[in-house]
């Protein structure tokens, strides 16, 4: 049983909602189509309850019970009256409808109607479903009773059409709600598949691309920056793991360069036993270097593992850095701008200051009175701009800003190599960012930087 409920259960998201609007609405139709077609066919049987006692109060009327004897009075008309009419005194039958025999199943319905005395109804399926109603006679004394019967079949058949135009009724309405539920679930869930080809298309690697960058409905919203904090977190991974391939390549480049000139050394020609034990000795303390930088950055790497790698919390840094140094040039002044929290940058905090210091070193030596710092985020990352209110960068000398050793005015009085601004840049762009000049400033000089977020 199990086995066949779930081979008949839909396999889809959409599929599954549409078959829940759809039992709900079937359970719904159900309620209402019962309660109507009993509420109607109560209608129906009060009405020809009233049409029953119209007409034994028309009978009534001919009946004489001012005598000792009970007479049916002869009145214009009263074969119509006497259509399906039964009239009593006491127990006695006085008259019958002529279509009906004294021991016929109707005959005897009515009387028992009449036994009862008072007014009542009753229904009896002697040729089909016929309703009968007693009404006492007025008048003291007389125990006169007049019986009418009223064949159902009209007002049933008007309840039957009634039924099966309510059956059809809400066979279209809930096929209309199937179609409905199944375009209104596919219109809704169409931002989810759009989501599911563009992480099908992006690259975790290289794609800035990001879901929270498309407006979408609060609950999809708030699912895409989840997913924006999970790819945040994939490349502050990655890039962690690329940083520490290269630190680890950097590292052992001396010692393994030194093996090789040793043992090139050892081979060029026939060397003493003594020269043997000095590259011997050589070669085992560069292999000793080389397991104590393994062990260093491979212990350094399980450690940032709990956390998240590479990340800062990028105004926090940034302040830190000017406080440092406002003490050494208090002479002006240092503003940082930014959110207090949430501003997550893809580098480690040592990283970050490395690539900031240079343009704030550089903006300190040519601003005459105020550097500004302002960090935000931009789509995929964070943005950080480093201004000040000196001379500029003159026009003529912007495109080499960056290549080391170039600096605009040598003889300017301030010191420095020109290698801060091509560092920042390298470092920068190791870590999948950017440094570049914003050249639209009107005073001035403003470097930007633009780190992936973490």
């Amino acid at each position: 049983m199990s086995t066949f409920v779930s081979h008949w259960r839909p396999r889809t998201l959409r599929g599954r909602l549409s078959l829940v609007a759809l039992t709900t609405a079937t359970l719904l139709m159900v309620i209402l189509t019962v309660a109507f077609n009993t509420v109607v066919r109560r209608h129906l049987q009060h009405q020809a309850d009233d049409e029953l006692r119209t007409r034994a109060t028309a009978v009534a009327a001919t009946v004489d019970t001012s005598g000792a004897r009970v007479r049916v009075l002869e009145t214009p008309g009263e074969e119509l009256l006497d259509t399906n009419v039964w009239i009593y005194a006491g127990d006695r039958l006085l008259e019958k409808p002529p279509s009906a025999t004294a021991a016929g199943p109707l005959t005897r319905a009515a009387d028992a109607l009449a036994a009862r005395g008072g007014a009542h109804c009753a229904t009896t399926r002697a040729h089909g479903q016929v309703r009968l109603c007693a009404r006492p006679v007025p008048g003291t004394g007389t125990g006169a009773t007049v019986v009418t019967a009223l064949d159902l079949a009209p007002y049933r058949g008007s309840a039957d059409t009634l039924l099966l135009a309510s059956l059809a009724l809400d066979a279209a309405m809930l096929a209309c709600t199937y179609a409905l539920t199944r375009l209104a679930v596919g219109r809704a869930l169409r931002p989810v598949r759009t989501m599911t080809d563009q992480a099908t298309r992006w690259s975790a690697v290289v794609s800035d691309e990001r879901f929270g960058s498309i407006a979408r409905p609060t609950e999809l919203a708030r699912l895409g920056g989840s997913l924006d904090a999970l790819l945040d977190r994939i490349r502050a991974l990655l890039r962690h793991e690329r940083q520490l391939t290269q630190e680890l390549s950097h590292e052992l480049r001396n010692p393994l360069a030194r093996i090789v000139a040793e043992l090139d050394w050892w081979q060029s020609r026939p060397r003493s036993a003594e020269e043997t034990r000095i590259t011997q000795e050589a070669i085992a303390d560069a292999a000793r270097s080389m397991r104590t930088i393994c062990d260093t950055l491979l212990d350094d790497a399980r450690e940032s593992a709990s956390a998240a790698p590479g990340t800062s919390e990028a105004v926090s840094v940034l302040r830190r850095l000017a406080e440092r140094a406002a003490r050494a040039r208090p002479e002006v002044e240092i503003v940082v701008t930014g959110p207090e929290a949430g501003l997550v940058a893809g580098v480690p905090d040592a990283l970050l200051e490395r690539i900031v210091s240079p343009l704030l070193d550089n903006a300190l030596r040519h601003a005459c009175a105020r550097v500004e710092i302002r960090a935000g985020a931009r789509p995929g990352g964070v943005r950080v701009e480093v201004g000040d209110d000196g001379p500029g960068v003159p026009v003529s000398f912007a495109p080499q800003l960056f290549q080391p050793g170039r600096r605009a005015d040598p003889g300017d009085g301030h010191g420095g190599a020109g290698l801060g601004l091509p560092l920042a840049r390298r470092l920068a762009r190791s870590a999948g960012g950017e440094v570049h000049h914003e050249e639209a400033r009107a005073t001035g000089a403003t470097f930007v930087v633009g780190l992936p977020s973490g």
